[in-house]
Formats: C-alpha cells, structure tokens, sequence
C-alpha cells in the first residue's frame, strides 16, 4: 500500500496560490468534488501528482506521505506575500498500488518526481492538465507538446513473469529505451517510445506482456499515430 498524507492550504489567497502552480483549473471545484492536479517544476517535470478539493477552508491536497514535507518546503518558495498557510492535517491514510496500476494511474513518490514530463505520465489523457488557465511552473513544456501533438513517450501497462523494480531499464535487443515507473506484483507501469510499445520489450532479460489501459485505447492514435 502507498502511504497518503493531507496538505492543507488555508488563507486569503489559497485559490490564486494555487492556480498559479498547478498544471489543472481549481475552478473545477465550483462543480466536481474532487479533480487530480500535478504540480511541476520549470523543466515541466512532474513533481506531485494527486487529487485537490475544497476544504473548509481552502484546499486539501492529497500527496504521498514520503515527499509531504519536501513539497510544503518548496512551496513555501513561490509563497512570497501571499496570504496562504500551509501544513499537513492527516497522515497515512493508503492507497492500493493495483487499482492505481490497473487503471493507469502513475504514483509520483520519491524515486519519481522531476523524472517525467505531464505526457509521460499520460497525464493529458487522464484530465490533468488545463492549456487555458494561465501559467504555472512549466506550462509553456507542457503546452507545446500538447500543440505539436506529438508524444514520443508513454506510461505503457505491461506484466513481467516475476516482479521488476521501479527504476530498472526497459531494453529493446540489449539497449535501454525506458524505464519502470511503478510495480504492483507482476504488474507494472513504464514509460517507453510509442512506437516501441509491442515489440518485445524486456526487463532484466524478462519480456513484457502488453496489457490494455482502458484511455490508450479510447485514443488509439497515441500508439498508431506518434512516433
């Protein structure tokens, strides 16, 4: 089980601190309870992935307990004068690794943050991702993939006959060309080309076994079509 802890961001001015950072649109929240959001850095890597909703009084942001200090640390940078307070109300609540790898959703912990870009994380596909909102840290990376509309890189499903590591390489006739994201058993999620996809890739001398994710094949262009 992942570990989730609560951000709270309280204050005056929670609503354009926040906007100002994340890749979504908070005013969602005016009429859905709950969207997931990530936050990135200048390069638009992805540093936080989770869900963000209204909170008495602001917003709560739902984080891995392993990065929740880091994260309140950094974002105390971009605060300057705005009115917002920022803490951690709730502490390891969890989250099934299989249900998250099942349906595609990547976990963002300490091994990955600032590893991958929003469209490696297929986070475009999974309505993350606002192009109309105005600037965050690493909008202008984001919005250009999304107006080239060309993504090279993908979190793909696969099953390993045992179970790999996050981190460990993805090769393609003895040459590295991806890497693990997250592992549940037998089961994982790694970002690999598009292109490369199905064609018999391994992991420490193991081959995958492409499995479906339900949005890749609703969009069936992302691994036709890019190359």
């Amino acid at each position: 089980m992942h570990s989730i802890s609560t951000l709270q961001i309280s204050g005056p001015d929670a609503f354009d601190f926040l906007q100002s950072q994340l890749t979504n649109d908070l005013g969602r929240l005016d009429n859905e309870p709950e969207i997931l959001a990530a936050w990135c850095n200048p390069k638009g890597r992805v540093i936080w992935l989770g869900t963000a909703r209204k909170s008495e009084n602001g917003f709560a942001l739902s984080v891995p307990t392993e990065t929740a200090a880091e994260i309140i640390k950094r974002l105390t940078v971009f605060r300057f004068r705005s009115k917002v307070e920022l803490e951690v109300v709730e502490e390891n609540q969890t989250v099934d690794p299989a249900f998250l790898l099942e349906n595609g959703y990547p976990y963002i912990g300490a091994a990955q943050s600032e590893q991958f870009t929003p469209h490696m994380l297929n986070l475009d596909l999974l309505d993350v991702i606002s192009y109309d909102k105005g600037c965050y840290p690493g909008q202008e990376i984001v919005a250009r993939t999304h107006y080239k509309g060309v993504t090279k890189r993908r979190a793909m499903r696969f099953a390993s006959a045992s179970p790999v590591s996050v981190g460990d390489k993805v090769q393609l006739d003895g040459r590295d060309i991806g890497e693990v994201l997250n592992v549940a058993g037998n089961e994982l999620l790694a970002v690999v080309p598009v292109s490369k996809a199905g064609e018999g890739l391994t992991v420490n001398g193991q081959e995958l076994d492409p499995r479906e994710l339900a949005y890749l094949q609703a969009d069936a262009r992302d691994i036709a079509g890019e190359t």
